[in-house]
């Protein structure tokens, strides 16, 4: 059946045929980590290119980051971005598809974090570098929001509930694309999307999510923010995901939650869309949910 809803650029996505990477294991971490960058590192140089941005290496408390200047950002505005790639792949850089068009929608500069990753360097490596650079954004003039797309999106949850136990302030506003939210695994669409969602299997996560808990309870609240406490302090929230996505679950849980806490959270489900459906620059559906959301960090910036 035709899905009327989808662009023909989503619809020619949907129907290509593409041979699967064999579940993660740590021994193939190599191979995941080349792919994605012959996948996404074109794709990256052309979101640069498109929207103009300048683009500096920089290291903030002895963490590696991208620096993204837009033309016609604002001062005094500053998005903090977390990279996915299941906290064993991607990076920084491979994210300026996604970071460079936030940025340059909320009129923002953008800092982006290069983490350490897994199994090299399992939990808390990657918690522990985002919360070191959290300190120093959030102690800055100015105004401050987040943003992370899966692995990313866990990132800054976790970086929030420490800033929010350590008394840091919190950020104006967050974003989150399908965050991974639960290392754990809990929620239908684990089983339900598997095989349906044509970026992200579960063989994928699951193993994924072994590297990088190592000996950790998977269920730690600092792993999986999801299954933490939240409160009326948590910041306006625009979380994305798509009724294809492996992690429409968890992403529905946690706009579920947050709401329950007291939070405002804006939840956007796209119709026959995959996990960070956004990475894909050729659909249209991706250009617009970047606008919006960057729009929608424009807003909680300005107010």
């Amino acid at each position: 059946m035709e899905d009327r809803y989808l662009s023909a650029e989503a619809r020619a996505f949907l129907q290509q045929t593409v041979e699967p990477l064999p579940p993660f294991t740590p021994e193939r971490a190599a191979l995941y980590r080349e792919a994605a960058e012959a996948e996404f590192l074109p794709r990256a140089a052309r979101a640069v290119a498109r929207h103009g941005v300048e683009v500096n290496e920089i290291e903030i408390s002895g963490v590696p980051c991208l620096e993204i200047l837009p033309p016609d950002r604002e001062e005094g505005r500053t998005l903090f971005y977390g990279y996915g790639g299941g906290y064993i792949s991607g990076s920084a850089r491979e994210d300026l598809i996604v970071s460079v068009p936030l940025g340059v929608h909320a009129r923002a500069r953008v800092v982006a974090v290069d983490y350490r990753r897994a199994p090299e360097h399992p939990w808390p490596a990657a918690p522990d570098d985002a919360e070191a650079v959290y300190r120093v954004l959030c102690a800055g003039p100015g105004k401050l929001a987040v943003a992370g797309e899966s692995a990313g999106g866990n990132l800054m949850l976790v970086t929030l509930r420490r800033a929010q136990a350590a008394g840091l302030p919190m950020p104006c506003a967050a974003v989150f694309l399908s965050p991974w939210c639960d290392l754990a695994h809990g929620g239908d669409s684990l089983a339900a999307n598997d095989g349906r969602d044509p970026t992200l299997p579960f063989g994928y996560v699951d193993g994924a999510a072994e590297a990088y808990a190592g000996e950790a309870a998977r269920d730690d609240p600092d792993i999986s923010p999801l299954l933490g406490r939240f409160g009326p302090w948590f910041p306006p929230a625009l979380i994305t995901t798509g009724t294809r996505d492996l992690l429409l679950s968890p992403s529905v849980e946690l706009a579920r939650r947050l709401r329950a806490a007291g939070a405002d959270v804006d939840l956007r489900i796209w119709d026959g869309l995959w996990h960070v459906f956004e990475f894909y620059d050729e659909l249209p559906e991706a250009a617009e949910s970047l606008a919006q959301a960057g729009a929608f960090l424009d807003r909680h910036f300005t107010s």
